[in-house]
């Protein structure tokens, strides 16, 4: 063990980054998202990894989680996971500490195949080439103009054959604009591109089964979280009633999360979140927990986190192309992947780890922390 390399440094930031417009989804409005930063060092090499959580996940990272993984071996990832997650007992996992954890898992990852001078796709060991994308965004407080440009831009200039609006508008209280906004959303794409819609849990039962039954006119394929994903049996009775796809699963921080979904049948294609569930390390099995169930799962947001473990799994639908942190990851980072035709390439140009670099000058007007 003494010959091969330790972890010797974490350091965090935090960038706060504003949003192009205004932007909200069935029961949440935002105008700016923060990201926050880990940096790990093994010597000479640094390996980065983040997360879309509050400034208090960098504070988690400092006074829980450096300490627990300083002076283990680089190469040790699960290791270091492991000890994350039961130095966060007290403080509790779900929520900020997963996130917290995330970010440093992720770094580890990437530190590792730095180290070992791998596209992290090729260190994960690649199930796939290509990982496909969908565009995602379509927000509630977007006009027509806007959401036809953005759903255009994406399936006509970009080639991505599959988009995603929310709906769910104000709790569930619009469900009349809802449903137009999802046939001026068929009428921008056309007839061959995939339609999906997130309500991010603002509907109740009945109003979810009743949009839902209308989505077919529309051709929508996938039903996001219709209902909150606390409600399992709610959710596996939709699932059980409606055509298309019933899917959720982004606020899963634990793999138990994911076992209780899946056991209650209630989506069709699990998501997880890299950036919440405690990172790689734990989003792989929550691929595993779906594979054996004969499901696929999805990357949620984050895509360039995603990329290359979603690349490694063979079970995988898709990766959330999000707009908002499409454009954050634009802005912070180098090396950021192209999803022309609708799909990203992950490693293919050989560089290691994530092939992320912070664009450091472009960043720090961001920098809050």
């Amino acid at each position: 063990m003494s010959d091969q390399p330790t972890v010797d440094a974490l350091a965090t930031a935090v960038y706060t980054v504003p949003t192009d417009a205004p932007e909200a989804d069935g029961t949440l409005a935002w105008d700016k998202t923060t990201l926050v930063l880990v940096t790990v060092r093994s010597g000479t090499t640094t390996g980065l990894g983040y997360t879309y959580a509050p400034a208090a996940a960098a504070h988690v990272v400092r006074e829980l989680l450096t300490g627990t993984v300083t002076g283990l071996s680089a190469l040790d990832v699960p290791r270091a996971n492991e000890r994350m997650c039961r130095a966060v007992r007290n403080a509790g996992l779900p929520g900020v500490a997963a996130q917290a954890i995330a970010a440093v898992d992720i770094a580890l990852w990437d530190l590792k195949a730095r180290l070992l001078g791998l596209p992290l796709a090729a260190l994960l060991g690649a199930a796939r080439d290509d990982v496909p994308v969908y565009g995602s965004g379509g927000f509630t407080t977007y006009d027509a103009a806007r959401q036809d440009r953005q759903l255009r831009g994406w399936a006509e200039d970009e080639g991505i054959p599959r988009v995603k609006i929310k709906i769910g508008e104000s709790w569930g209280s619009r469900e009349s604009r809802d449903l137009e906004r999802v046939a001026r959303a068929r009428a921008s794409v056309g007839d061959t591109a995939e339609l999906y819609v997130d309500a991010n849990g603002g509907y109740t039962g009945g109003q979810a089964l009743r949009i839902g039954a209308a989505l077919p006119d529309h051709g929508v394929t996938w039903y996001e979280e219709p209902v909150s994903s606390d409600h399992l049996t709610l959710l596996a009775d939709l699932r059980g009633r409606l055509p298309m796809d019933v899917t959720a699963g982004e606020y899963g921080y634990t793999l138990p999360y994911f076992e209780h979904m899946l056991a209650a049948h209630a989506v069709d294609c699990l998501q997880a979140d890299v950036t919440r569930c405690a990172g790689i390390t734990v989003w792989l099995r929550a691929a595993a927990l779906a594979h054996a169930r004969g499901l696929d799962i999805s990357g949620h947001c984050a895509p360039h986190a995603h990329a290359h473990v979603a690349a490694a799994v063979p079970n995988l639908r898709h990766l959330e192309w999000f707009h908002d942190h499409v454009r954050i990851e634009r802005l912070l980072f180098n090396g950021v992947l192209d999803p022309g035709g609708g799909t990203i390439t992950p490693g293919a140009d050989g560089a290691p780890g994530l092939g992320l670099t912070l664009a450091e000058e472009r960043a720090e007007k961001y920098r809050t922390e």
